[in-house]
């Protein structure tokens, strides 16, 4: 509570106004999520509801995980091995993860493990498979759980199904189809309510669809349900089914260039997921041993083609060297000559090896392939290295030339016939064993726990955010109140003291409704805060606004005081009547005057008739006498409005009101007025101009600054000084008591008697 103790003048005060805060007020944003606490909590509860909620109905996800090697072999392109560091070792552990999830191999799985056919019972919307999991955790008697909510088409627990066999016209791919269950394992199947087969578990059928061109073939190995449980049935194409397989495929090198892979798979059943990562890896070793397997082949097909020509040409070349040497005797080749030979031997060999290698590489690969360019390169390397070769053997003699040519030959032809051979034997033996290059080290098994959802991180999360909903939303709703809810704002912007800060009183609403309730019958008892709780803490506030009026009154031409607002509804009667009578209280003889003659119920309040009142005054059908009544329970005196006339702004005017104060201002220490709004109608502005002292009653958080500005303006424009404003159901609140005028704001309790 604020008390002003400066005189009343004709002017406004000179009240300094604070210093904006630009700075953000810790306090106060503390306060206001306290004051919000309750709405903070009923968010936060929500979020956290749903949070749970989400970490219970999310179906759980398992993964599943193997390890591969990859082992460091010669494969069969590897078997010359005098070309083998030109064509590379083997692939990059990259090629072989793209390799693992291609078509081929994912495809083969998808096939083998029946992964495009979907086969699943119909849970209710949302919860359905939720309670079906929890049913299934409880159930150790293997039984299906009974329907609820008597809705028996849903599956609620216990129920599976197999499908071993499931093909249908193409036009019918992923289209899903409701298998129903029956009695004895009987089933149908339906689309769009049209029955389509009906069958029995354990048989195979082959239905004539009604075109007679296309046939639907099922066979159901396994169906445990009630009858009339449904089943969602599904045909997937083959790419979407490899493209669901890849989604949930984690294939990764575990270090750098270890060769070790590392494989995972997740599915919401922890069997399926282990059956299906170790299908995978089989699948993949498989395929890689057909694939050595066909290379041996490949490349020993190639093997036998190559050696009967070679060993022609052995041949043809020991026939010219030896009638070369039959015609010319026995010649030696000389030192220099024997060196070239063994050069020549050597190039002219990995130049036909190369060659032949490069034959084969081309019969599965383009010109531009790595492999191709990489023997063509040495190829070239070679060749240069041949053309020196022959450059030395141009300056030898004649005799020399040819028979190091011929040598050359049978030798050449010799090492290639004797690589080949062996070539050729040893790929024999290794096709009869042929193992792949990679090897199975750890297998999946079946996980015991799920990795998702978390649910305590879902709850945490859902818990931090509702929180920062909560808070979120308590700023947001303050930011959007339009009205004024601390008084020192009014200071600040209107340069207008603050009389009084009056708190929010439950008692004066048991009061208003005790009231309401007693509206439509006639009330002859006083409801006045001030006379049935005088302990009340809006009273204590009143009083401290006595003494500030005492002090203010000292100077004041007259004893007159005026109470309006801005607009109705805001509790200037409430303050009016009790400030009358906390002011009697003290021992002043007080006047109180309904001047709203339009919707003035002060009388209802105080328990006396509207008749004979202020109205009837001013046009002289009535006296004072009758005019003013006594109300012994505040010990006021009180004049009512009178009958409501249709003219309330003229008859104010009259000079009638003006001479009726003054008399009636003799005869009391105070008068206090209770005007109609400021905004609403001109009457405040006329009786303000008769009054010393005019106070504006605020409501906390009810008026926009602007609104107050205009009430002001208005006051001014008729020359009516606004001398203080009271603030009127300020909200216990920690925001409201922890700023402006509220702080000042203690509750000091009476004492009672024993």
């Amino acid at each position: 509570m604020t008390n002003q103790h400066s005189a009343i003048t004709n002017h406004p005060g000179n009240y300094q106004a604070h210093q904006e805060d630009d700075e953000i007020d810790l306090g106060e944003l503390i306060a206001t999520i306290v004051d919000g606490k309750y709405l903070i909590a009923i968010i936060t509860l929500v979020f956290l509801t749903l949070g749970v909620a989400k970490a219970l109905i999310d179906t759980p996800i398992y993964k599943a995980d193997a390890m591969l090697q990859i082992e460091e072999k010669l494969n069969s392109l590897q078997a010359l091995a005098s070309v083998s560091s030109l064509v590379g070792g083997q692939e990059p552990a990259s090629a072989e993860i793209e390799i693992i999830k291609s078509r081929k191999v994912l495809g083969e799985a998808v096939k083998n493990l029946n992964l495009d056919i979907i086969a699943k019972p119909t849970y209710f919307p949302k919860i359905g498979a939720a309670i079906a999991r929890r049913f299934q955790q409880q159930n150790i008697t293997d039984q299906v759980s009974a329907p609820l909510f008597g809705l028996d088409q849903y599956a609620w627990g216990g129920e599976s199904i197999r499908i071993d066999t499931f093909s249908t016209p193409a036009s019918w791919v992923d289209k899903e189809l409701i298998l129903i269950a029956g009695e004895q394992g009987h089933f149908t199947l339906v689309d769009d309510n049209q029955l389509i087969l009906e069958g029995e578990v354990g048989k195979p059928l082959i239905e004539q669809l009604a075109d007679n061109q296309q046939t639907l073939t099922l066979f159901v190995s396994l169906l445990k349900a009630r009858p009339g449980t449904q089943f969602t049935l599904m045909k997937k194409s083959l790419a979407s089914g490899i493209n669901d397989l890849s989604e949930n495929l984690a294939v990764v090198e575990k270090g750098k260039s270890t060769g070790i892979l590392s494989f995972t798979f997740e599915s919401n059943s922890p069997t399926a997921a282990a059956r299906t990562l170790n299908e995978v890896a089989n699948i993949y070793v498989k395929q890689n041993v057909e694939q050595k397997s066909e290379e041996a082949q490949n490349t020993l097909e190639f093997l036998d083609k190559q050696l009967p020509a070679i060993k022609e040409q052995l041949e043809a070349a020991t026939t010219a060297l030896n009638d070369f040497r039959s015609t010319k005797g026995s010649i030696n080749l000389e030192l220099e000559a024997q060196n070239v030979l063994t050069g020549v031997v050597a190039i002219k060999t990995q130049l036909t090896l190369l060659q032949q290698k490069r034959d084969e590489l081309r019969g599965k690969f383009t010109e531009s392939h790595p492999a191709v360019v990489a023997i063509d390169k040495q190829i070239a390397r070679l060749q240069v290295q041949m053309n020196e070769n022959d450059k030395k053997i141009e300056v030898l003699p004649e005799t020399q030339k040819v028979i190091l040519r011929l040598t050359r030959d049978v030798e050449v032809s010799n090492e290639l016939y004797t690589t080949l051979l062996n070539n050729a034997q040893t790929l024999k033996v290794a096709k009869a064993g042929t193992v792949g290059d990679v090897r199975i080290i750890d297998e999946a098994i079946v996980p015991t726990k799920s990795i998702k959802p978390k649910k305590l991180l879902i709850i945490a999360v859902s818990l931090i955010l509702g929180v920062i909903a909560g808070v979120g939303w308590v700023f947001i709703r303050k930011t959007m109140r339009r009205g004024v809810e601390d008084p020192d704002q009014l200071e600040k912007h209107l340069n207008i003291p603050v009389y009084a800060t009056i708190p929010h009183s439950e008692e004066q609403i048991k009061l208003s409704e005790k009231l309401k309730k007693l509206d439509k019958k006639h009330n002859d008892q006083p409801m006045i805060l001030a006379v049935e709780n005088k302990e009340d803490l809006a009273i204590e506030s009143l009083r401290s606004l006595r003494t500030t009026l005492h002090f203010a009154f000292l100077e004041a031409q007259n004893n007159i005081i005026m109470i309006t607002g801005p607009s109705p509804g805001i509790g200037k009667s409430f303050v009016s009547i009790n400030l009358a009578t906390v002011l009697a209280d003290a021992g002043k003889k007080i006047l109180l005057i309904d001047g709203d003659l339009r919707k003035g119920f002060i009388n209802k309040v105080l328990g006396v008739n509207r008749e004979d009142g202020l109205s009837d005054l001013i046009s002289s059908t009535t006296t004072l006498d009758k005019a003013v009544r006594h109300i012994a329970a505040a010990n006021i005196d009180f004049i009512p409005t009178g009958s409501i006339p249709p003219n309330p702004s003229e008859l104010l005017l009259h000079e009638r009101l003006g001479q009726l104060l003054e008399t009636l201002g003799e005869q009391y220490d105070h008068i206090i007025i209770d005007s109609p709004p400021i905004l609403a109608v001109t009457d405040a502005c006329i009786i303000g101009r008769m009054a010393s002292a005019t106070l504006m009653v605020v409501k906390a958080g009810q008026h926009p600054m602007r609104e107050l500005e205009q009430c002001t303006k208005r006051l001014a424009q008729s020359g009516v000084h606004m001398k203080g404003i009271v603030f009127n159901d300020l909200p216990r609140t920690s925001s409201s008591y922890g700023s402006g005028y509220g702080k000042y704001v203690y509750q000091y309790n009476y004492q009672t008697s024993n």
